[in-house]
């Protein structure tokens, strides 16, 4: 088969591999029809995840139908649709029984396998390790498209931004940058009431397509020099109830402890490569709350319900088209999503 494999930093290659195996009788192996980019992956590219080796197939999110399943996998038959969640869980360690698979003990340690540790899901073919709990089944009137990011993005907004962030009804919410993952947190946070949520980037296109798309009230360019004024004079109580933080860099988050209002909620979402300095000698006596984490994927069943039901829409996240032998093609754009105006970008068989 042909997969997208990694080569060192900055070095991937478009080629044959040897298709996936049965290794275990709780995998599942499945023909990919749509899958994607995440930034994670250009981070792997970059060499910030070491851990990461030559010869990897790269990707964690993908759509597709089930070719085969392992002797102990009793839930998914062959012929079956289903979303592929980045999260590998095993469901009965300590870590999966609390809600946290993202540090499956069975899986190693760290939930994240595919692209990572195993070989991922930029291919025509995937081996699912522990797929009965490591996948779900779609709804047939779903497109591929309608939930292609349940993979990833959209959990990792909801649980490591919404939720974390604990959003209640009449907050002031800012997410700082407005990438696929601050949209999906934009996006999702409307189910908890907010008064305001307000994007902030440096990008026009993104910041008009969270108030026209994904339910910002308000878009604030982080290169004016007024900025923080003008997000304080949004909110109600001087400062935002909940920051998210969706860049991953430091200035970013420095910002969010400098906006934060005393007793409130700062959600870090972005994956930082550099330390932070956080300044805890002002924030202690502001009782601020602080959070972070990797996605666990626990809320996507639900997630893929307020799709199907039409409460969620998540499409306008697909802003570029692909078959999946233009991979390289479709790494550039992405590589270069400011420039070319990208959101996601999304391949399909």
């Amino acid at each position: 088969m042909k997969a997208l494999v990694y080569h060192g930093p900055g070095q991937k290659a478009w080629e044959d591999v040897p298709d996936p195996k049965i290794e275990d009788p709780n995998d599942v192996i499945v023909k990919v029809e749509t899958t994607t980019i995440c930034g994670s992956d250009l981070h792997i590219l970059k060499g910030d995840v070491p851990t990461v080796t030559d010869g990897r197939v790269l990707g964690h999110e993908a759509v597709g139908t089930i070719v085969e399943v392992g002797a102990g996998v009793a839930k998914f038959k062959v012929g079956q649709r289903v979303v592929v969640n980045c999260i590998t869980t095993c469901g009965t360690c300590n870590y999966c029984r609390i809600g946290a698979p993202s540090h499956c003990q069975s899986a190693g340690g760290i939930g994240w396998l595919l692209g990572h540790l195993v070989n991922g899901t930029q291919a025509e073919y995937v081996r699912i390790p522990f797929g009965e709990t490591s996948l779900h089944s779609i709804p047939s009137a779903l497109t591929d498209e309608e939930v292609i990011f349940i993979s990833d993005i959209i959990p990792t907004g909801y649980e490591m931004g919404v939720l974390n962030g604990q959003v209640r009804p009449g907050d002031d919410v800012v997410v700082i940058g407005a990438g696929p993952v601050g949209l999906s947190a934009m996006v999702t946070a409307q189910f908890m009431g907010p008064r305001t949520v307000t994007a902030v980037d440096l990008d026009p296109y993104r910041l008009e397509a969270a108030k026209r798309d994904f339910g910002a009230t308000h878009a604030v360019n982080s290169g004016d020099a007024d900025w923080m004024d003008q997000i304080r004079a949004i909110t109600k109580n001087g400062g935002p109830d909940v920051i998210m933080e969706a860049v991953g860099i430091p200035q970013t988050l420095e910002s969010a402890f400098q906006l934060i209002r005393p007793t409130g909620r700062i959600a870090n979402i972005g994956v930082h490569g550099k330390p932070v300095t956080m300044p805890i000698d002002e924030l202690w006596i502001q009782n601020i709350t602080v959070t972070m984490g990797l996605v666990n994927g626990t809320s996507a069943p639900t997630l893929i319900d307020l799709i199907d039901s039409g409460k969620l829409n998540v499409k306008p996240l697909a802003t570029h088209k692909f078959s999946l032998d233009q991979m390289l093609e479709a790494y550039e754009v992405f590589g270069n999503a400011g420039k070319n105006n990208a959101l996601k970008v999304v391949l399909s068989a």
